[in-house]
């Protein structure tokens, strides 16, 4: 009676609506009709450089816009190299306003250069609008001829008009033989959606839509624009456009805005804008969503995981299942020592038993990776736990690279505990120096390679560069926080009592005899990193495309399940390399179960290049370098997790087999 009365107010707490719990820093506003709303704009970026830039290092409208003062932005916003302005954009709230006059400008020749190289380089520009991106609609079509609306985040700051063939594909540039036009958009339509529920709340903004003109404004008599700021026009005789007007908006036949880098003289530009309001059905609580679904290849991505999933998961069966029985029959025969014939000698992973528990060469530094591989492992879970509950949403920004941080910061103690452990098992005794390997190897080698890259970035005066505060508050968690941590939890690792094998060592170590060359160690260790890596390379395709191409990532729930079979994959076909290295009598496995499972790193890392040829298109060597620099880091924590679980998983099946057999 009990145990159905507590799973009936289980049932009924999960069924109680959810409607005002909201996380914390991404509650709703709600407005007024005829509220005053600003815009601001995050840093410009270009999926061709991967060189964010500030907003205003192009010479845009800023009347009206205090240059000194910025948004407060958190650790991970700095890190991706997020700046926040104001902008004079202002949409007063339920009104409907057509070609607003924003600013003229005259543009010398480098301005106009300066706009040309960025417009090459395919820099967007992204407004915020009550914490909502702007977003430009984009139409698909799919199998059955349904139309659906999906979101690009950001417009382009113009266009290359570049000349075409006779059968409608770009001329190669070095075929080219006139100069590509380059055009600005100066125009912009914003439409706001806004779900308005009298009942409940005020209007809350749900959509910011962006569409982008390029148009050549004209007028005929003399303007002071500096009344015209913000107001439409042809309001009250005043800012007269023969472009557009309060009651004409632009349209596609206007002349466009052309950029002429070549040209000496000045270039006058006219900056305008259009708000409109349109009522939508969205709910403030789903208003991301069209921003997360805006990949028109979702039905791919969907099944490729599920095909991932269904061969992964038949293979590990398979594997499991021949080990399983190769094991049944090897302790059966090993029992039956009746049946061996008096001299006989033994064969197989039973012959070295006395020396299977060496320690390796080189120990302590395989219980220093062991240890980082466990820090990153902990804090990886843990993120991908909040991740899922959607405590690390698109709303937050660079809440995720936050959280990472100061999770592995504070999970020090388990990389810490854990090499200590397996220094002791190893026969080491001089715990304090591991334990200081252990804090300074990994986080000492990415920001010495992340401080390098810095500086190239710095080079380029990008808004990406990590000021030299930031980067010393970085140094600070690393030696003050995550140092001590390390530390403390390799003394109480060190003050356990030692590992005890089940088994005891020899003495005198036993000769390797000459292994077959389908067990040869690199061999083995290239072949062993394939299904793992088989098992996540759909998924390690849209994680790039999220941070390389500046789309939003959502599936975590499927991510975290793919990281599972991951780790489970990795075990399985490490402890069958080891099994067999065992069975041809050769004990040198420690080394060979760490590299065997971290090998999927070195595909990832050799992906990862395969992807910036493929699907990105370098327009600098820094770019390039900084992308290398990056997945190098990642693709070595990629090598330290699997690894560091693939040799304990190992060490536990090794300890297992030797336990169950009877040593004489």
């Amino acid at each position: 009676m009990t145990r159905q009365l507590c799973l009936a107010a289980l049932v009924a707490l999960l069924a109680t609506p959810a409607a005002g719990f909201y996380l914390p820093g991404v509650a709703p506003t709600d407005y007024t009709k005829g509220t005053v709303l600003n815009a601001k704009v995050e840093a410009l970026t270009s999926v061709r450089t991967q060189l964010p830039y500030e907003y205003y290092i192009l010479p845009f409208c800023n009347q009206g816009v205090n240059m000194e003062s910025q948004e407060a932005l958190n650790l991970g916003e700095v890190l991706r190299g997020s700046r926040i302005y104001d902008t004079p954009y202002t949409f007063k709230l339920g009104y409907d306003e057509t070609c607003k006059v924003l600013c003229r400008r005259k543009y010398d020749q480098q301005d106009i250069q300066a706009f040309a190289l960025m417009i090459e380089e395919e820099y967007r520009s992204h407004f915020l609008l009550d914490n909502l991106p702007t977003a430009m609609s984009v139409f698909h079509e799919t199998d059955d001829g349904e139309t659906t609306k999906a979101y690009e985040t950001g417009y382009p700051l113009g266009f290359v008009n570049t000349p075409v063939d006779e059968e409608g594909e770009e001329v190669a540039k070095e075929k080219q033989t006139e100069t590509p036009k380059i055009f600005l958009f100066n125009h912009l339509r914003f439409t706001i959606l806004y779900h308005e529920d009298p009942n409940r709340h005020g209007i809350r903004i749900v959509g910011f839509e962006v569409e982008p003109f390029s148009v050549k404004h004209k007028y005929m008599n003399q303007v002071d624009w500096k009344q015209c700021l913000n107001k439409m026009a042809g309001q009250g005789g005043h800012c007269n456009l023969n472009t557009c007007s309060k009651d004409k908006e632009v349209n596609l036949s206007a002349e466009p805005m052309l950029l002429s880098p070549d040209k000496k003289d000045s270039t006058e530009v006219v900056w305008t804008y259009d708000v409109h309001y349109k009522p939508s059905p969205i709910r403030w609580s789903t208003r991301w969503d069209a921003y997360l679904q805006s990949a028109d290849d979702a039905q791919v991505h969907w099944f490729s995981i599920l095909n991932s999933f269904m061969i992964v998961l038949f293979l590990s069966g398979l594997v499991a299942m021949i080990m399983v029985r190769t094991l049944r029959r090897d302790f059966q025969r090993y029992e039956q020592q009746d049946f061996l014939e008096e001299g006989q000698e033994e064969t197989g992973w039973k012959l070295v038993h006395g020396d299977v528990f060496r320690p390796p060469i080189m120990a302590g530094w395989l219980s220093v990776l062991t240890g980082t591989g466990v820090q990153l492992a902990v804090s990886s879970f843990i993120l991908m736990v909040f991740a899922c509950f959607g405590f690390l949403s698109p709303a937050n920004r660079g809440a995720l690279m936050q959280a990472a941080l100061f999770l592995f910061v504070f999970m020090g103690m388990f990389g810490g505990y854990t090499s200590a452990r397996l220094f002791r098992m190893f026969k080491g005794n001089r715990w304090k120096s591991n334990g200081l390997w252990t804090a300074m190897l990994y986080p000492g080698t990415v920001f010495c390679i992340f401080f390098v890259l810095n500086l190239l970035i710095w080079g380029q005066k990008s808004s990406g560069a990590v000021p030299f505060g930031t980067l010393f508050a970085l140094l600070c968690m690393w030696l003050g926080i995550s140092t001590p941590l390390v530390l403390a939890g390799a003394y109480f690792g060190f003050r356990k009592q030692p590992i005890e094998h089940p088994v005891r060592t020899n003495q005198i170590p036993r000769q390797v005899p000459q292994t077959p060359w389908f067990v040869d160690g690199p061999l083995n260790i290239i072949v062993g990193g394939v299904l793992p890596f088989g098992a996540v390379f759909v998924e390690v395709f849209y994680v790039l495309s999220s941070i390389w191409l500046h789309q939003f990532y959502y599936l975590f729930g499927f991510l975290f399940l793919v990281l599972l079979i991951l780790l489970l994959t990795c075990a399985e076909i490490t402890i069958v390399m080891v099994y067999f290295q065992l069975c041809c009598e050769d004990y040198h496995w420690w080394w060979r179960s760490f590299l065997t499972s971290g090998c999927c790193s070195l595909y990832l890392f050799v992906y990862s290049i395969y992807y910036a040829f493929s699907k990105l298109q370098m327009a600098r060597s820094v770019a390039f370098a900084v992308y290398m620099g990056y997945m190098l880091i990642i693709s070595s924590s990629f090598f330290l997790i699997t690894g560091a679980f693939g040799f304990l998983c190992t060490l536990f099946f090794v300890r297992k087999i030797y336990a169950a057999i009877k040593i004489d």
